[in-house]
């Protein structure tokens, strides 16, 4: 929102794609660029809801206000959560307790684990150590 883009934007921004139909038929044919169209805007149906997450770095409300705008416009629900930086800062700092970041270690690698933890660290092959 601080640099002036609306969720509409921001779909081709991080896809790469325009979201216009006109242009995915052109470039893709009708069906695959009817089919990129359905997926990119699929949002739009898909969604109900917007959250803005107040951090507290707000300056005004102006930004709470177009979300808000926003979320009335497409009949979406609005919602303003309190957001907290602690687990930023502390990353930022280099505050890591193992409870809450992985910290990888020399010779060390990241592996899937199928329980709570999502995944670990454990040494890697042919590592020194």
């Amino acid at each position: 929102m601080e640099r002036g883009i609306d969720l509409q934007q921001l779909v081709p921004f991080h896809s790469g794609t325009s979201t216009n139909l006109a242009e995915l038929v052109a470039k893709y044919g009708e069906e695959d660029g009817r089919y990129l169209y359905e997926q990119l805007t699929s949002y739009q149906s898909n969604y109900r809801r917007l959250a803005f997450i107040a951090t507290g770095l707000e300056v005004d409300n102006r930004f709470v206000e177009q979300a808000e705008r926003e979320a009335a416009d497409k009949g979406w629900k609005f919602e303003k959560l309190v957001g907290d930086l602690t687990l930023l800062r502390r990353l930022v700092n280099g505050s890591w307790s193992d409870e809450d970041f992985l910290v990888l270690r020399p010779g060390e690698q990241i592996v899937t684990e199928f329980d709570d933890r999502i995944i670990a660290a454990v040494r890697g092959e042919g590592a020194p150590g």
